[in-house]
């Protein structure tokens, strides 16, 4: 696959983002090389308050409404994706610099299908910092990457391997299942993005961090994602 026939298509699933969603899309228009970057934004809110709020500036950018829900939402916007690449990228997350030079690179050697970046966490607390790396080494080893390290994947294989399991919880863990349960590869990238920390910081570091493991482990044995979303409660801004 030459550099140059690459294109990349971003899905970014959002509700209740106006107040970083141009950030985003700007930090991605200015990171085009070769050929642009098609945005799909993807609103979970019906009355479209995020991609209404989007700049009259950003007239490429396809905007889409679905039923909330991530997987919903990401498997709408890569029903009518154009790219070979898919990136779904969270709308608080930003790309390390050239990020889509990195993905162009990494899927170009033609051994992996899919992918994910490292963290970068501009957080001076010592104990968050330590979470998120613990998480990239557990990704590095596990190869399960989560939502929030910018996951990408050859288009064509992720319509083989039937796109991201409609549930309201953990497609990201499901879709990275697939992958290995196929032997096929993920490269998780070292360099990092930067995410937002907003979820420990509305809901408390610890109790957070409690939470997410306990859910992983209620999941590893078999508790479904329709009871664990209890546990998941929605902090967006009302």
């Amino acid at each position: 696959m030459e550099d140059m026939a690459i294109k990349i298509s971003v899905i970014i699933p959002v509700y209740r983002e106006e107040e970083v969603i141009n950030t985003t899309i700007r930090q991605l228009t200015e990171m085009e090389s070769g050929s642009p970057v098609e945005i799909i934004v993807v609103d979970g809110d019906s009355s479209g308050s995020t991609i209404n709020g989007i700049e009259n500036n950003n007239n490429n950018v396809i905007k889409l409404t679905a039923p909330k829900g991530r997987a919903v939402q990401m498997n709408k916007g890569a029903e009518i994706a154009k790219g070979d690449i898919l990136l779904f990228l969270h709308a608080d997350t930003i790309l390390p610099e050239n990020g889509l030079e990195k993905i162009k690179a990494v899927m170009k050697t033609g051994k992996y299908v899919a992918g994910a970046f490292n963290y970068v966490i501009e957080s001076r607390n010592l104990f968050l910092r330590f979470i998120y790396y613990t998480s990239y080494l557990r990704s590095r080893v596990s190869r399960i990457a989560y939502g929030d390290q910018a996951i990408f994947i050859r288009k064509n294989y992720f319509e083989k391997i039937g796109r991201y399991p409609e549930i309201p919880i953990m497609e990201d863990v499901e879709l990275m299942k697939r992958i290995k349960k196929n032997k096929d590869r993920i490269c998780i990238l070292k360099d990092g993005v930067n995410t937002s920390t907003r979820r420990y910081e509305k809901e408390g570091i610890i109790h957070g961090w409690l939470r997410n493991h306990k859910m992983r482990i209620l999941y590893f044995f078999g508790v479904s994602p329709e009871r664990l979303i209890r546990y998941y409660p929605d902090v967006s801004k009302k």
